[in-house]
């Protein structure tokens, strides 16, 4: 990795659509330079995918609620099967497994109140696992980076 390469990955992290062509005049390289180490960056696994970031309220995931969730074991099973039933649910946008008083952290999309009522009782209230759930209700976003 060189100075480049980490140009290539700031500009394709905030623009994956950009061109190959004007790629490679932003970071100083001819197109077929330019596309060879963007190659070589996918293979090596610096670049995991390209994706599209999509209006959630347009689509009915108005309400994003942070939950942390405290496990009732720290065995590894339970931690595999809680994160195969939040692998499973279509609410959790993401699950990230954390340090502190809690074990994970999840993002949950729904479209309405009743419907994280819903994922808190018939999801996550009926797992053995699950000896804590606290729910944050976001207000809003000043920046959010995921692509």
């Amino acid at each position: 990795m060189d100075a480049i390469d980490h140009k290539i990955l700031r500009t394709l992290e905030n623009d994956g659509r950009i061109s190959n062509t004007n790629l490679a005049g932003l970071v100083g390289l001819s197109a077929s330079a330019c596309l060879r180490r963007v190659q070589e960056l996918e293979q090596s696994g610096y670049i995991k995918g390209y994706r599209a970031v999509l209006d959630r309220s347009r689509l009915g995931g108005e309400i994003t609620v942070f939950v942390t969730v405290g496990l009732s074991a720290h065995l590894a099973k339970d931690a595999r099967e809680f994160e195969l039933a939040m692998d499973a649910a279509p609410e959790v946008r993401e699950c990230h497994n954390i340090t502190g008083s809690v074990e994970y952290l999840l993002r949950v999309e729904v479209d309405c109140l009743q419907s994280y009522k819903t994922f808190h009782s018939d999801t996550l209230g009926v797992l053995p696992q699950v000896a804590s759930i606290t729910s944050h209700f976001s207000l809003g976003s000043s920046k959010d980076m995921r692509g």
